[in-house]
């Protein structure tokens, strides 16, 4: 549970996070499963927010992840309610209900329809959630919303998590400048698809819906999709964009284009950020590990390539051991069953050549391999010297403390 382990080593702080205009938020203590924390979080957004989201591909989704699909085509949000310590999945008919009873009560308050009030949970699968409490607890929490609370939602949201994750950035929209921040949860069931344990990125700009769409899509790519803990995808996984429009700049398209170049490269950024942090915090990490893939038949099959590589169990316990087993890099290679030619292919560690067209270098020197896998960035490289595909995929080493974690997580 958060605040039950130690701080991972590769924690980064929590950077100053100004209050964004549309934007109140609160957070309280309902006892939902924890005692003495924070677990619960509510916002509020400015009349005429629009919202985009993605959501796990997982085929056993929790209730939130179902409502939230159902409302994201209008595109339209006044509120968002998050909990953690029990993620409201597998739970039927009570879990449908218990959605739809947050949704209503948040409503409300806020005044408007609960079609526009979205919700994630996380934690505990199985276990039916204690709406009566979450309920119980939004009125006053509610009535204390303010803007100036982004540092407490990121902590309020952290279940195994050992630090809160958040980020900003700010961007041009024409002559304006508007300001994107993220806030994330995530250390273990990492391995995303379409989206991470829980995110939450807001922005001031004024987006139709479908360019917000089109941003957020794109840059999942490149952070989200591309980073895995335990090769376990979230049944919660959900992140969701909103965009309050209280900036003033020149009005955006539909389609985005142009006017949005730089905000969806600033999105990209912070949506990288936030993921990288989520590795970080793997559970029982020690070391942040960068897989690049080049020289594939294609960008896919150089992604499915680094994933396998990112997820063997051999290969993250060797980076723990801090064992230099380049062997385990080709097992993986080889496993993924994209094509792959032994006598072409090249694997480095920490940029020094360990082999090279299917052989070891000669007069290969492993001293200064050595000294990289002692450190906190392991940086791994795979050439099949087939074609041009790359890929990059960011993972952790796979440590007692994750058995130690997972072994005990309900009690």
């Amino acid at each position: 549970m958060a605040g039950s382990a130690p701080v991972s080593p590769l924690a980064v702080a929590l950077p100053d996070l100004p209050p964004l205009a549309g934007v109140k938020l609160g957070v309280a203590a309902a006892g939902i499963r924890y005692q003495g924390r924070n677990d619960l979080l509510v916002a509020e957004f400015a009349p005429g927010t629009t919202v985009a989201g993605v959501f796990t591909r997982n085929r056993c989704p929790g209730a939130p992840v179902e409502w939230c699909r159902k409302l994201l085509p209008a595109g339209r949000a006044r509120g968002l309610v998050v909990n953690a310590g029990n993620a409201n999945v597998f739970t039927g008919r009570a879990g449908s209900d218990a959605a739809r009873a947050t949704a209503e009560a948040a409503a409300k308050l806020i005044g408007c329809p609960a079609r526009h009030v979205f919700l994630a949970s996380t934690g505990v699968i199985g276990e039916v959630l204690p709406v009566a409490r979450l309920t119980a607890a939004l009125p006053s929490l509610y009535a204390n919303l303010h803007e100036d609370c982004l540092a407490d939602a990121a902590r309020a949201i952290m279940t195994t998590d050992t630090f809160p994750k958040a980020a900003t950035r700010l961007a041009r929209i024409g002559e304006t400048e508007v300001r994107i921040t993220g806030i994330a949860k995530g250390s273990g069931m990492i391995a995303p698809d379409m989206a991470t344990m829980l995110c939450f990125v807001f922005t001031d700009a004024k987006i139709p819906a479908p360019a917000l769409q089109k941003c957020l899509t794109r840059g999942i790519s490149g952070s989200f999709n591309a980073i895995t803990v335990d090769s376990d995808t979230s049944t919660s996984d959900t992140v969701l964009l909103f965009a309050t429009g209280q900036a003033r700049h020149a009005p955006v398209p539909a389609t985005g284009g142009v006017a949005l170049r730089d905000f969806s490269a600033a999105l990209a950024e912070l949506l990288h950020d936030l993921a990288l942090q989520v590795v970080r915090d793997g559970e029982g990490a020690q070391k942040l590990i960068r897989i690049d893939v080049t020289g594939a038949v294609s960008a896919r099959s150089a992604k499915r390539i680094a994933r396998a590589i990112a997820d063997s169990p051999l290969v993250k316990t060797a980076v723990a051991g801090e064992d230099a087993n380049w062997g385990r890099i080709v097992m993986a290679v080889g496993k993924a069953g994209e094509p792959a030619d032994r006598d072409r292919l090249s694997i480095a560690v920490g940029g020094v050549w360990m082999a090279r067209d299917g052989a070891i270098v000669p007069g290969y020197d492993e001293a200064p391999v050595v000294a990289h896998m002692r450190g906190r960035e392991i940086a791994i490289a795979v050439d099949l010297g087939l074609g041009r595909g790359k890929a990059t995929m960011w993972t952790c080493d796979l440590t007692h403390g994750y058995i130690d974690i997972n072994g005990s997580y309900r009690s």
